[in-house]
């Protein structure tokens, strides 16, 4: 192959054709999938470790706040996600959370594109975000020979992602929004609202922040169909 693995990935990110079998992204996804599986066979561990090897998995450089032994790392580090393992992605690098992201156990991140978590965002087991797509032409396809493509995934902050969940290529999810249990998000949903079912529709409007720039939101009135969503 006489390209790149640099080209490979820029065309990658930008969700153009590119082949996933070059040797250097083949190479790039055995780096994060050891260190999923370092992350996911830790076994007893602390937030500062646990931490630490998030950050090896997306690949983030960034150096912690050393202790404290004024401030628990648990209160040090609060702001950081906290992922339960186990957890499984492609490359890691293309991943994007916000603070205090928490996602549930055995999720799967597929980040040939970007994802990006906004802040506060509830995530529950089973979960598994897409930007991967292959061609319908099977000629095309052509096993491990052919070319993939992916459309990033957007999350906002304040939403919460019922188990079981799959959200495919290209879907934006908008800030504050409940996507139910069991789910297939096919099209993007708008802020503050419920969506559910496969293909997932929107079933009802959320009431939005207060104005006031107080902070407060009004309490929504939630049915009990909608505790489906739960973890």
């Amino acid at each position: 192959m006489s390209s790149s693995v640099e080209e490979e990935r820029e065309k990658m990110c930008r969700g153009e054709w590119f082949y996933a079998w070059h040797p250097g992204l083949a190479k790039e996804r055995q780096r994060a999938h050891l260190a999923c599986r370092r992350y996911n066979k830790a076994g007893e561990t602390n937030r500062r470790k646990d931490v630490e090897m998030w950050r090896e998995i997306v690949n983030n450089p960034t150096p912690l706040p050393g202790p404290s032994s004024e401030i628990d790392d648990d209160v040090l580090l609060g702001n950081e996600p906290y992922i339960e393992p186990p957890f499984y992605t492609d490359y890691g690098y293309n991943i994007h959370m916000g603070e205090q992201v928490y996602m549930n156990f055995n999720c799967t991140i597929l980040d040939s594109c970007a994802v990006h978590i906004g802040s506060r965002t509830l995530i529950g087991p089973n979960v598994s975000l897409y930007t991967a797509m292959h061609s319908v032409d099977p000629v095309m396809r052509d096993g491990l020979k052919g070319p993939e493509m992916g459309k990033e995934i957007r999350i906002g902050e304040d939403c919460w992602i019922g188990g079981n969940v799959v959200v495919l290529p290209g879907v934006t999810i908008g800030d504050g929004s409940t996507i139910g249990a069991g789910s297939v998000v096919t099209k993007s949903v708008p802020p503050y609202t419920v969506a559910a079912g496969n293909p997932a529709r929107i079933i009802r409007s959320l009431p939005q922040p207060s104005d006031k720039g107080d902070g407060v939101t009004a309490e929504p009135k939630v049915p009990r169909e909608d505790t489906e969503a739960s973890k």
